[in-house]
């Protein structure tokens, strides 16, 4: 059988990537140790022309199911995992049939929730990664997508000015139903949900790796209230009388403030006139994110959008001019503000943090030092201070290496409770970052608990 490749764009190195081997036995040379979360079927990352790419064996069937379903959920501007190529007519050496692959891109900046946290889960860090599903399982339903197996694992998680932002990693059980989804499918997806978080936490607790007071169930059943509020924010009918026609701006307000536009609104009165009703009809997440892509090019997460829309509104107050309109003014602070604190990041730590993510750390350092001062403290200073005391001691994010893909060992902790020399962040992965290029030496003087 002959080695079917089915991609948009067929990269020439997939070509040299060992299809012969099954993938547990890839070399050591084409894989790359990142961290994964739990999966049904075998998943390994790979280097591809420069990049990190995931390979998952699965059958054909299910292959191309799950890439023809990534690319509908691309399409539909779904927050989910790139596709790459499904690759079928695998034989080894001997001519033995192997499992087809599919291939997905590695999300930068991206990491799966059980490599969030070092030590143990804190109780702000589940509830901001259980917020991110609820957003992100809303968004699903709101384009009419089943998932099916809701998790924590089937699922990503990228830093979003202090919270997290949620893409779908794993669509092999989802349906799309363009007619919308059913009140029924929504709630089983909620249950699965709940029944799969609860576990997950449960999991983490087993392992010593839940910090005192959280509690599974408490966290799972924020999943569905957090789902709950947001969905009947966004959908819910809302009545009131012709007098307050301004609640139809308030509402409007309302979602924006929530990060999501509306394409069109149902508003309707009763026969006196006297009585509104209004009920949103489309509705876009990703309101903020429009707005500074318009202004200022950068496509960013939403919350590092809205928090960088403030910085450049306050920027306008401070700056307005006549004659100059938004977009000069977006333009200026982009390239006065904005873009100088990025470049001043040096070339070697720019792995930690994507730069939205740091842009928004800065503005959080220079509030922290001014609060310290109680006056203000001009920007290089905030610079220095935050790239030698803050970003120069965090993990890369780009592509973190380590801990492997196959385990994710509990690290044995010291008296003052740091990482100890063995386990995850022992003797062995220590030393492989200090042969790191983007090893800068002070790993050990790292507070792990302020990494997430």
């Amino acid at each position: 059988m002959a080695l079917s490749i089915s991609a948009r764009t067929v990269d020439p190195g997939l070509l040299a990537l060992p299809w012969d081997l099954p993938l547990a036995q890839w070399p050591s040379s084409v894989i790359v140790s990142l961290p994964k979360g739990l999966s049904r079927h075998l998943v390994r990352f790979a280097l591809l022309s420069g990049g990190v790419v995931a390979v998952k064996e699965t059958t054909e069937q299910m292959a191309r199911r799950e890439y023809e379903m990534l690319g509908s959920l691309a399409r539909l501007a779904v927050p989910c995992v790139e596709r790459g190529a499904v690759i079928a007519g695998r034989v080894d050496a001997e001519g033995h049939p192997l499992p087809a692959a599919l291939v997905t891109a590695h999300l930068k900046f991206s990491l799966p929730y059980r490599a969030l946290f070092q030590q143990v889960l804190r109780p702000d860090t589940a509830t901001r990664l259980v917020d991110a599903l609820a957003v992100l399982l809303v968004r699903l339903h709101n384009v009419g997508f089943f998932w099916g197996d809701v998790s924590l694992s089937n699922t990503l998680f990228r830093r979003d000015a202090g919270a997290f932002a949620a893409y779908l990693v794993d669509a092999e059980t989802g349906e799309l139903h363009e007619g919308g989804l059913t009140a029924g499918q929504r709630s089983h997806d909620l249950d699965v949900a709940r029944t799969n978080i609860a576990g997950e936490i449960m999991d983490l607790e087993a392992s010593g790796r839940l910090e005192d007071g959280i509690d599974a169930i408490e966290i799972a059943d924020r999943l569905v209230a957090a789902y709950t509020s947001l969905w009947s924010a966004l959908t819910e009918e809302e009545s009131f009388s012709s007098a307050e026609a301004w609640r139809i701006n308030e509402r409007v307000q309302r979602l924006n403030d929530l990060g999501f536009d509306i394409g069109e609104m149902a508003i309707t009165t009763d026969g006196t006139g006297s009585h509104v009703s209004i009920q949103p009809k489309v509705v876009d997440a990703g309101h903020h994110q429009r707005r500074l892509i318009r202004l200022t090019g950068l496509d960013v997460e939403e919350n590092q959008a809205r928090r960088l829309l403030n910085d450049l509104d306050s920027y306008r107050a401070m700056v307005t001019r006549p004659g100059l309109d938004e977009e000069m003014i977006a333009h200026e602070w982009l390239t006065r503000v904005f873009e100088p604190v990025v470049k001043a990041i040096p070339a070697e730590l720019r792995a930690k943090l994507e730069p939205a993510e740091v842009f928004h750390h800065v503005l959080e350092h220079r509030w922290y030092m001014s609060q310290q001062r109680e006056s203000a403290v001009p920007i290089s200073e905030v610079l220095t201070s935050y790239i030698n005391d803050v970003l120069r001691h965090r993990r890369d994010e780009a592509t973190i290496m380590g801990p492997l893909t196959e385990t994710l060992t509990i690290p044995q902790l010291t008296p003052d409770g740091r990482p100890s020399g063995t386990g995850e962040h022992g003797a062995s992965t220590r030393a492989a970052e200090a042969d790191s290029p983007d090893s800068d030496g002070d790993a050990d003087e790292v507070d792990w608990r302020d990494l997430v």
